[in-house]
């Protein structure tokens, strides 16, 4: 039996499940759900009445924090993580690696006496000071300059992170540098909350609604994700060095009997999520919907909605404990947004919306008249902000890792447009043309206005080629990449519909103030915002040849690559927006595009030298090694040799011209590398892959070192 059999072998039959005891369903509810969470109501049991009152104007008003309660606060909360079992805390932020960050400090402080105290102040829960200098900032602070400030966010709970040998109490922050420039994706995501809350409150005061103190965004992300064999995985140098596959022979069977989509989950994968919802509902994340997703080996775990600041800390929680919990049944998660060729890849559709703190969704057709003229403005909002700000709704899901899965067809185009459904288009190309009309729909939500028609209930088909989709309450951003934190996106949804709801909201007072009923300036404003931008409206297929050809002759913007979305961040009309509206400053700004063009650059990079490196080092041996047994069989393999050793040195000359490429690193600035690995790394890096992937199918299998794809998606 060769080394790779055994390796099958492996990874079929010991894979384990030891002392695994989850609580009953009951207990879930009644025990386990945010039992790991500081929640408003146990923090308020532990706290004085006037404490609770001004902690709680901050937390669900964005009142400034009292320092005058901080200590009490922070008593109330190590009192209740050392009963928890926690023996130290951490301020626990969102650097621009688009991952977490934390550091451990420890409740123990000696005394002088030679004993020891267990110790969290007010000032140590309000502010930290981690090293900034290591963390990407895009030129907003040296290397030199490391000081770097944690400030505790009090609108997201703290909760508790376990471990083998104990527990950590965990507070979410902000991060953000000396001179007071966010270094951090939460900072702006709080910002775009507070700008859209503003906007959307003073444009239901239009609508009567002003006893609504707070509109908030509203997120449920949905993360796709592969499970491998860990047996495989440290045998792909490439998945352990870049989360993805490098090389690798399409099997002969993939995804094409479509049976693996909603089909029965394996007893092992789903023991595996069990563990894991189980671990999120003690951490009080509201996951609800687990199944198979097309591609063998792929999964999915949705949550509902939450507020859009919770939800990305939530996300982030998500991804690590799906990527820790898997090493307990000898499985490793894999997040990336491509990490197996000719199958589908991974995505994180973030659903989004806006909702009151009455409950109000401002994003479902109500039943009254009133509501359903509140939805059609907010959602006009949508529409003009989408299109008009469709450059950043690339730049903001754009990475090296999501160009391998925008445009293929399990994902939308980089394209953007939004799908309404046809009846929901139909209701806006009404009002234009000033008819009611009917409705193909069986259920009506009657304005009760003459000026304006029907909204048809849920009458419109889903559209799983629109890179942005109104499915019924909601709008689904589908591009955002399975790997990436949901904070930049969450911002620039927040920051761009802000925008047009304070736009649309002035176009309507402007009127008011000539004595304009406000119906009629409403409908006004309704007809000059979706003849505008209805071009972005496209209801058909995303992926068709024919749709790119019609995105062309709309204007819309097409900006293929990752390299090509990043460079208009910091265009004129972006600073404005941002700056404007105090969710980012110009410099903050050009300190995002410069880490995103940086990321963009190592991640390429990467892949590059360590493509060389397996190529040079296991596979070309292997084909030299399988060469020599078939000269050793003289006549009789003599066309497979010569066949062979054709491709080999295929194989060779293209492995030269990556190495050229990967000396070279194209220029001095990291936007002129990210250039020459996208023109110059990438495709000498898929010529070595088209190559090496040939003499996959031909080369003996004991001679191929790596693990292959028929292993990898289909031994669970």
């Amino acid at each position: 039996m060769s080394t790779r059999d055994a390796d099958i072998l492996s990874a079929a039959r010991n894979w384990r499940m030891d002392g695994i005891q989850l609580p009953s369903p009951a207990a879930v509810v009644s025990e386990v759900f945010a039992t790991d969470v500081l929640t408003a109501n146990e923090l308020r049991a532990r706290l004085s009445k006037p404490v609770w009152r001004s902690l709680q104007a901050t937390m669900e008003r964005g009142a400034p924090i009292d320092p005058a309660i901080a200590d009490t606060v922070a008593l109330a909360m190590k009192t209740w993580a050392m009963e928890k079992g926690a023996t130290h805390y951490t301020h626990w932020f969102q650097p621009l690696t688009g991952s977490t960050a934390e550091k451990h400090e420890s409740f123990v402080v000696p005394t002088s006496d030679g004993t020891a105290i267990s110790q969290f102040t007010g000032k140590e829960l309000i502010q930290g000071e981690p090293d900034a200098s290591s963390f990407p900032s895009g030129g907003l602070r040296a290397t030199f300059e490391a000081r770097g400030y944690t400030a505790w966010d009090p609108t997201s709970p703290a909760f508790i992170l376990r471990h083998a040998n104990g527990a950590t109490l965990t507070v979410p922050t902000a991060f953000a540098s000396f001179t007071g420039e966010a270094l951090d994706h939460k900072t702006p995501l709080l910002r775009s909350m507070e700008a859209l809350n503003t906007h959307a409150k003073r444009a239901l005061a239009l609508f009567g609604d002003r006893s609504v103190t707070k509109v908030s965004s509203t997120v449920g992300a949905e993360q796709e994700y592969f499970l491998i064999d860990e047996e495989f995985f440290y045998r792909r140098p490439d998945l352990v060095m870049c989360g993805r596959t490098l090389f690798g022979a399409k099997p002969p069977r993939g995804q094409e009997l479509e049976d693996h989509y909603f089909g029965s989950i394996p007893d092992r994968i789903l023991t595996y999520m069990t563990d894991v919802e189980h671990q999120l509902f003690s951490l009080g994340i509201p996951v609800r919907t687990r199944h198979n997703e097309v591609a063998p080996g792929q999964y999915e775990f949705a949550p509902i909605f939450e507020h859009t600041n919770i939800a990305a800390d939530h996300q982030q929680l998500v991804m690590q404990v799906l990527r820790n919990t898997a090493r307990r049944y000898g499985l490793v998660c894999l997040m990336h947004e491509k990490p197996f060729a000719g199958v589908n890849g991974s995505g994180k559709h973030v659903n989004w919306s806006m909702s009151t703190d009455s409950g109000v969704n401002l994003l479902d057709p109500g039943d009254t008249p009133h509501d359903n003229m509140v939805f059609l403005f907010f959602c006009a909002a949508v529409i003009r902000a989408v299109d008009l700000h469709q450059d950043l709704l690339r730049a903001c899901v754009a990475s090296a890792s999501n160009d391998h899965r925008l445009g293929a067809n399990e994902a939308p185009p980089a394209i953007m447009s939004m799908f309404l459904g046809q009846e929901l288009t139909e209701v806006y190309e009404r009002i234009l043309s000033g008819k009611r009309g009917g409705s193909k729909a069986s259920g009506l939500l009657g304005l009760g206005t003459p000026v304006l028609p029907h909204i048809p209930l849920h009458a419109g088909d889903r559209n799983r080629t629109s890179p942005f989709a109104f499915t019924g309450n909601k709008f689904e951003f589908r591009a955002v990449g399975s790997s990436q934190s949901i904070s930049f996106p969450a911002t620039v949804l927040n920051t761009i519909v802000a925008a047009s709801v304070d736009a649309m909201t002035t176009m309507i007072e402007q009127r008011m103030k000539k004595k304009v009923a406000f119906e009629t300036a409403l409908v006004e404003v309704l007809k000059d915002t979706y003849t505008k931008h209805s071009r972005i409206v496209f209801n058909g297929d995303g992926y068709s040849a024919k749709w790119h050809k019609e995105a062309e002759k709309r204007g819309l913007l097409n900006l293929r690559t990752a390299v090509d979305a990043i460079e208009t961040v910091v265009g004129p009309k972006n600073i404005e927006l941002f700056s404007t509206y105090g969710v980012l400053s110009s410099r903050e700004l050009e300190a995002r595009q410069e880490v995103m063009m940086e990321q963009y650059f190592k991640t390429v990079n990467i892949e590059g030298e360590t493509t060389e490196w397996i190529a040079q080092t296991q596979l070309l041996p292997g084909v030299f090694a399988y060469l020599r047994d078939l000269g050793a069989a003289g006549e009789a393999a003599g066309g497979t040799h010569q066949l062979i050793s054709t491709m080999a040195n295929d194989f060779v000359s293209a492995l030269a011209r990556l190495r050229a490429q990967n000396e070279e690193l194209g220029g001095d600035t990291v936007h002129a590398k990210a250039h020459h690995m996208r023109d110059a790394v990438l495709p000498a890096m898929m010529e070595v892959r088209r190559t090496a992937d040939r003499l996959e199918r031909v080369v003996a299998h004991h001679h191929w070192p790596l693990p292959g794809y028929r292993e990898m998606l289909f031994v669970k």
